[in-house]
């Protein structure tokens, strides 16, 4: 098998984990927005490969992560950087106009911060008004709601799992563009 396909199957392999996980734990909001992180982890990687033209530098960052290698791009002075997932995210953000905000709302139930006393204080109201309303701009766009600007927690937990979906079916989309070599 080749590189891109043994990429490609790892990414099918882990969405299909998440998947499974968003199905059983309907009941732990915090879980569903870190699985949903993980999720849009992957999306924005495709994303990025998918930016890349020159299709030997896009096995090269593959092969990196197959090695288990953080991916690197060289500098104009010729020395290697590491990508950040600022970077990927960045580019995402680009083509999707929401992923930056989902994903650093979401990185909070990544890493142990005050929003995991969801049951106490509503995460979404300590983030900046202009996240807020990507967000919501965001669920109202492709989720048909909240109507409410200032929703409980538990309100937007009723949407994890369609944000989930519409993540993981762009991702598909996504993993059939690398098989194929497309370019985006």
């Amino acid at each position: 098998m080749d590189d891109i396909k043994k990429f490609c199957e790892i990414l099918r392999k882990r969405s299909y984990e998440h998947a499974e996980a968003m199905k059983r734990i309907n009941d732990l909001p915090g879980m569903m927005v870190s699985i949903i992180r993980q999720e849009l982890d992957s999306m924005v990687r495709a994303i990025y490969l998918l930016s890349i033209s020159d299709f030997d530098e896009r096995k090269r960052l593959i092969k990196q992560t197959l090695s288990g290698h953080k991916w690197t791009k060289l500098t104009s002075n010729g020395k290697s950087k590491i990508i950040t997932d600022r970077e990927m995210v960045g580019l995402s953000n680009i083509l999707q106009g929401w992923t930056q905000s989902v994903y650093k709302f979401a990185c909070s139930f990544i890493h142990f911060s005050n929003y995991h006393d969801y049951s106490s204080v509503n995460p979404f109201t300590q983030i900046d008004s202009a996240e807020q309303k990507n967000i919501l701009d965001y669920l109202r766009n492709y989720h048909g709601g909240p109507m409410n600007d200032k929703p409980s927690f538990n309100e937007l937990a009723n949407y994890f799992p369609r944000v989930f979906d519409k993540i993981a079916g762009n991702l598909k989309c996504y993993i059939n563009d690398l098989e194929n070599n497309e370019i985006k």
